[in-house]
């Protein structure tokens, strides 16, 4: 399970990916399917400005594309940094999932198709966006 979310937490973009695949390769198409608002006033377009991410995710081409992209990278480095200073903005995205795998339908693999289980997942990204929502204007 794959989750881009935004400062907050709220999950912007959910995917999917085999337990055997490196999580280093859902990373572009997680960004790439990241919809950037446009301004047409200003034209200009409004993108993430730094992505956070674990050691994982510390490859080398990947860092070169995010800085391609203009994107902020900080991602803990493999030997060099610990996760604790990384840990007091991750901790947003942990939250983030454990909120998804709450439901009881995602926490464990009950569907046998992908499709099926991305569906659930599309649908319990939605249902914590209504939540907030909801905190928010009452």
């Amino acid at each position: 399970m794959h989750v881009l979310s935004d400062a907050a937490g709220l999950p912007l973009l959910v995917g999917l990916s085999a337990a055997n695949t490196h999580d280093s390769q859902a990373l572009k198409p997680m960004v790439l399917g990241h919809q950037t608002r446009h301004d047409p006033h200003r034209g200009r377009h409004f993108k993430p400005a730094r992505l956070h991410a674990d050691k994982a995710y510390d490859v080398p081409h990947l860092r070169k594309w995010l800085r391609g992209k203009r994107i902020g990278v900080r991602i803990a480095r493999k030997g060099v940094e610990s996760s604790e200073r990384l840990g007091r903005r991750r901790w947003v995205i942990e939250r983030t999932m454990s909120w998804l795998t709450g439901y009881r339908r995602l926490n464990h693999r009950y569907e046998r198709h992908p499709r099926n289980y991305l569906a659930f997942l599309g649908l319990a990204a939605a249902l914590c966006c209504y939540k907030r929502l909801v905190r928010l204007t009452t």
